[in-house]
């Protein structure tokens, strides 16, 4: 139930408490929140031209590559210089599409040099067919100036294709098969212990795109994890899920940020609460899962079906165009369904929190209508996700 407190919340919300000074607690968390949504991450997306640079930066942003606000795609050289692409739906995410790096004169540590390495946070090296000592030697150089890379090939749609038309076709025998390639490509050229990654950029959801993206994730601290998982697209059941998991952990800090420093009164209700945060927060849901009209008409026109099908299996109050100061007061005014919770609350802290009743309320109000829609949040997402994955009619 939304409402109930684990023991461990409990055990958080009673070391807040004991602290003895709550408003400087609250301003702490709030300085936390904040950082958190404000922490940029810069990724690096460099290789041979014409292997598919470019494409990787949109489909990491959610986007093809004919989108709007898509980076430019083609078999030439189109990056000269070292291109940034902000992430549509969180501006603290910039996809850095750098120079090709298949030039005979391609020296790595003057490459390096020449595209600002240390702004970014981690290097992408993408090869459409084999990996070069071009792209080893810029991994070690990467790697000597202690940042991670990774080794993404791409394209292998194309080679499936070909291998398609042999006998005895095994879909999953011909992956293992180009990632031995790859692997054995870059021992040659003087890769110790590669690790490859196999993509198809039509198809975000399949090969080891997801992989990746789990990688990456895990291989990031927690203020950029925080940030990349809520930047991820949403192409599966499983990204929703963390962006879930992601955005539930702080829910107890904004509680309690709301109990010290916000109050809304309610005629008839003995309830307070912070409403700017509620709203602020809510939004934030809505852009994680992609519920907002921007996002919904891009993915409809990507799937080549109305916007207003994938609206369709939704509740309205999911879509961030919903989330007003009216929105959420009605909302709190239809919550008396969680006074017995609150009794239950203050009599389990009194003496604890017998002189803070009404910033106990506040703080369950709040927690308790943030889970709520998260939880609704969460599950439209999976709805629209399903409808969109449907053939057409």
């Amino acid at each position: 139930m939304a409402g109930k407190l684990s023991k461990r919340e409990i055990e958080e919300l009673k070391a807040f408490v004991q602290t003895g000074n709550l408003t400087a607690t609250a301003a702490k968390l709030q300085e936390k929140l904040e950082s958190l949504e404000k922490t940029p991450l810069d990724i690096a997306i460099t290789g041979v031209s014409g292997s598919g640079k470019s494409s990787f930066v949109n489909a990491i942003r959610g986007l093809r590559d004919n989108d709007e606000g898509a980076a430019e795609t083609g078999t030439t050289q189109t990056t000269m210089k070292p291109n940034p692409y902000t992430h549509p739906r969180h501006r603290e995410v910039t996809i850095w599409d750098l120079p090709g790096t298949g030039t005979p004169t391609f020296q790595p540590e003057k490459y390096l040099k020449e595209v600002n390495f240390d702004w970014y946070d981690f290097f992408i090296i993408v090869a459409a067919t084999h990996f070069t000592s071009h792209d080893t030697n810029l991994a070690r150089e990467i790697q000597k100036k202690g940042k991670r890379f990774y080794y993404v090939r791409s394209k292998v749609d194309n080679d499936l294709k070909g291998e398609g038309r042999k006998k005895n076709f095994n879909k999953e025998r011909s992956l293992q098969k180009i990632r031995e390639d790859c692997i054995e490509n870059l021992r040659k050229v003087g890769e110790a212990s590669p690790r490859v990654f196999l993509i198809c950029i039509w198809e975000p959801a399949n090969y080891d795109f997801p992989l990746l993206l789990e990688t990456l994730e895990n291989e990031l601290d927690e203020q950029k994890r925080h940030v990349f998982t809520l930047a991820l697209p949403n192409i599966s059941a499983e990204i929703l899920r963390k962006k879930k998991a992601e955005l539930q952990k702080h829910i107890l800090e904004v509680a309690f940020m709301s109990c010290a420093i916000g109050a809304v009164p309610l005629p008839g209700l003995s309830l307070v609460c912070d409403v700017a945060i509620l709203v602020f927060h809510m939004r934030q849901y809505c852009v994680a899962f992609g519920l907002t009209d921007e996002s919904l008409t891009r993915l409809a026109r990507q799937v080549g079906k109305p916007v207003a099908e994938l609206k369709s299996v939704m509740k309205k109050s999911s879509m961030a165009s919903a989330i007003t100061k009216e929105f959420v007061l009605s909302l709190l005014s239809r919550s008396a369904c969680g006074l017995l919770m609150i009794v239950e609350f203050v009599l389990n802290f009194v003496p604890v929190l017998g002189s803070l009743a009404g910033g106990g309320i506040s703080f369950l109000t709040t927690r308790y209508l943030l889970q709520s829609f998260l939880d609704d949040a969460a599950e439209d997402a999976q709805k629209v996700l399903t409808k969109a994955l449907e053939p057409k009619a």
